[in-house]
């Protein structure tokens, strides 16, 4: 596991909280930051699992 795919898994579950709670607590902008940061942190994730693939395949 490289830090890629640990910041990446970070950040997705700190938006995942973010929106949760932008939507519990009816904040729209809230709702539309956490959910940003997640979808950040899928594509960080998902490059720090291609650079796992590509290092395991040298």
């Amino acid at each position: 596991m490289n830090k890629d795919q640990i910041k990446g898994r970070v950040e997705e579950v700190k938006g995942k909280v973010k929106e949760v709670a932008g939507k519990v607590l009816d904040d729209k902008g809230m709702e539309i930051e956490g959910n940003i940061e997640k979808n950040v942190g899928k594509t960080r994730k998902g490059f720090g699992d291609l650079k796992e693939d590509l290092k395991d395949d040298e």
